[in-house]
């Protein structure tokens, strides 16, 4: 069977929910065939690894190290793939690319132009990638909205996909946005029309329309879609506005999305969702609930803590809790009466020093309050700080990150990164194992010896200060396979008290959540 493509465009708005609508699609299909997910961005980083989350949102980090758009999490979490950084194809790595290729002679002394040379290259590397991997089927999402200029040579590329891999092999899904005005009561299709001819002019007719809309889209408003933008009533789906994302599998399959592809495509691949809708169900309908504080600087972006967020959503699925999550910001903390009514406290990742005495002083009432407490990456290294401060007696103990001068540096940079100068791609990236501690909580919750978890950071415990700390009780519960790293720490005689090194939100699925974050809302709950 030929390769088969499936291109994912959006219009109207940016926010539209086009990686979710992959992820789910692919999700439906994946029953019988390979898929490989991958994603086209339209800036000129390489990669999104020095962008602030206030301007991309999270960085998703692979197990190969590659730090790429915050979709590949819906991709992973849906399809119950392992993606990689070749998988996301920005135009900066397109023009790298093409640079390179002009350097090395390549194009024997031609002219290097947009078309054919970059749009050429751009198909080449997803042709390239499907083969590599014996995809049966790549789901290819273009980012941004057709219009936007940085987008236009993707768009074009994809154009020309339809002659390359031919008409009966590929499938092109936009997804629009169907408004319905307040004070009318009516859904309007104008957006979506405007938006398909956009999508027109650049030469790519859809097969399906996905209408994003805060009810199912009338049977009046798919004909009306269907005659204007040439295609079939039934290829318009609604893409309804839901509360939990892992509903969109459930709609489109309702919707008649996997016969319409199936059709197109020449594929048979029907979905199975009994396990999927029980998840979804235990979501929807919780038996119990509780509040976590979420003590973070970035709090005002929800979306830079989006994997965490959906870890706790697969808790949900398999615990039968709703979660609510208090999002304090620790910029400015004076009050922590806050924690009079959370259950559990969660100190995620970060970099740069604000915020961080508030979060230094939120993990000390929970260790002296015991409350649920669960670090991440970040966490980790305040928790000990915390510790060293306030157990250890080291004054002044703290981060070389934070306080270049402290006086007891319980936090340092890690060796390797001492002499690095550019800032993308340099910090401890990607999936290492670590060795965790026989009779320790984390090697309970993980039951195995070895696990292997993924990293974002640049500092670490400082060695020269284990023996201090396990000396007043720290737990080091997880090492680097050399001995040298502290991956994971506890404290024992506590209902929950864990931190990590790594960033282990990265790796939990709806059908297997994160060890570490199960352990700590069951300890929430109670349970622990």
């Amino acid at each position: 069977m030929p390769i088969k493509y499936i291109i994912v465009t959006g219009g109207v708005l940016s926010g539209l929910g086009k990686g979710i609508a992959a992820a789910s699609i692919g999700h439906l299909l994946s029953s019988r065939l390979k898929i490989i997910p991958i994603k086209c961005d339209g800036y000129l980083n390489v990669d999104p690894g020095t962008m602030n989350p206030f301007e991309h949102g999270e960085v998703f980090v692979l197990d190969d190290g590659g730090e790429v758009d915050m979709d590949f999490g819906h991709y992973e979490r849906f399809l119950g793939v392992t993606c990689k950084s070749k998988w996301n194809l920005t135009m900066g790595k397109v023009f790298d690319m093409v640079r390179q290729k002009e350097r090395r002679g390549d194009y024997l002394g031609k002219t290097v132009q947009y078309i054919p040379h970059v749009t050429d290259v751009i198909k080449d590397h997803i042709k390239e990638i499907a083969r590599e991997e014996n995809a049966d089927l790549a789901i290819v999402e273009i980012g941004g909205t057709v219009g936007d200029i940085e987008n236009e040579l993707f768009l074009e590329a994809m154009r020309q996909m339809k002659e390359d891999v031919g008409r009966e092999n590929i499938l092109y899904v936009h997804l629009t946005y169907v408004p319905i005005p307040y004070g009318v009561n009516e859904q309007k299709s104008k957006p979506t029309q405007q938006s398909v001819n956009l999508l027109k002019q650049r030469g790519i007719f859809p097969d399906v329309i996905i209408g994003r809309c805060s009810q199912f889209l009338t049977k009046e408003i798919k004909t009306k879609i269907s005659r204007f933008c040439d295609v079939n009533p039934d290829a318009v789906i609604t893409g309804l506005d839901v509360e939990d994302i892992y509903e969109i599998p459930i709609i489109f399959e309702q919707e008649g999305l996997p016969a319409i592809i199936h059709k197109k495509l020449n594929i048979y691949s029907p979905p199975d969702l009994t396990r999927w809708k029980t998840l979804v169900e235990n979501i929807r309908h919780p038996a119990s609930k509780i509040t976590v504080a979420m003590c973070g600087k970035y709090t005002k972006l929800e979306d830079s803590y989006a994997s965490i967020i959906e870890s706790f959503n697969h808790c949900s699925a398999h615990l039968g809790v709703k979660i609510n999550l208090r999002w304090v910001e620790t910029t400015d903390l004076k009050d922590t009466s806050f924690l009079e009514d959370v259950e559990g406290i969660v100190v995620p990742g970060g970099f740069g020093a604000r915020g961080t005495e508030g979060k230094i002083e939120v993990i000390r009432q929970a260790r002296e309050r015991d409350i649920p407490f669960l670090g991440l990456c970040l966490g980790l290294q305040l928790a000990v700080i915390e510790f060293a401060r306030n157990i250890c007696s080291l004054k002044g103990a703290n981060s070389t990150e934070m306080d270049p001068d402290t006086p007891y540096p319980v936090i340092d940079i890690l060796p390797e990164q001492k002499k690095i100068s550019d800032k993308g791609g340099t910090m401890r990236l990607g999936a290492y194992p670590a060795v965790l501690a026989e009779g320790s909580k984390v090697r309970e919750l993980y039951q195995a010896e070895v696990v292997s978890e993924r990293h974002r950071h640049r500092y670490e415990v400082n060695p020269e200060f284990h023996g201090t700390l396990k000396e007043k009780g720290l737990i080091f519960s997880g090492i680097s396979m050399d001995g040298k790293l502290v991956e994971f720490i506890e404290l024992p005689g506590l209902r929950f008290f864990a931190a990590t090194q790594a960033h282990p939100e990265l790796k939990s699925r709806m059908e297997r959540p994160s060890p570490l974050f199960y352990g700590f809302v069951r300890a929430c709950l109670g349970k622990e």
